[in-house]
């Protein structure tokens, strides 16, 4: 199981909000090359994602459902990725002082990856959703209201940190 948090400088409505946008999903979420919400009314139980994911000159189509939704705090997952199977993605949002502390719980279910998942395998996924989380902190931190938008020093604005 691999397991990453992150404290987000911006409320748990505005990441709420991110999360809540199926249609942003591409831009934070590692490996997406874009997404758009399918069935039923994102992020609502049942409904669902279609994303795109680009290797090279190959396209793979995929989806993921919304297992269970606690608006503004709880949002669980099942992506599904052909023939690697299914994976479990829990998003959890706390309120922390004037931010929000995310957490994302991430392991295969069925198909290969059920099968093959190892040690290993949980390093490169919490790789992953180091950066996911840093896209995310990104998005929410951009769009959060004034009042809650980080100070940043001026060397760091260009970015190329090491959450890049």
């Amino acid at each position: 199981m691999a397991v990453q948090h992150r404290l987000i400088k911006a409320g748990p409505d505005t990441v709420w909000g991110v999360l809540a946008d199926g249609h942003r999903y591409a831009t934070w979420v590692v490996g997406t090359d874009s997404s758009r919400p399918e069935r039923g009314r994102w992020p609502q139980k049942g409904a669902s994602l279609g994303y795109l994911v680009r290797l090279g000159p190959l396209r793979l189509r995929n989806e993921t459902v919304v297992r269970r939704c606690q608006e503004g705090s709880v949002l669980e997952l099942e992506a599904h990725a052909a023939h690697l199977g299914t994976a479990r993605i829990a998003i959890e949002l706390r309120d922390w002082g004037e931010h929000c502390l995310v957490t994302i719980d991430e392991h295969p279910l069925q198909g290969a990856g059920g099968t093959l998942h190892n040690v290993g395998l949980d390093v490169v996924i919490r790789l992953r959703l180091r950066v996911m989380l840093a896209r995310l902190a990104r998005h929410c931190e951009q769009s959060a209201p004034d009042g809650q938008r980080p100070e940043v020093p001026v060397a760091n604005r260009a970015g190329g940190g090491p959450d890049d």
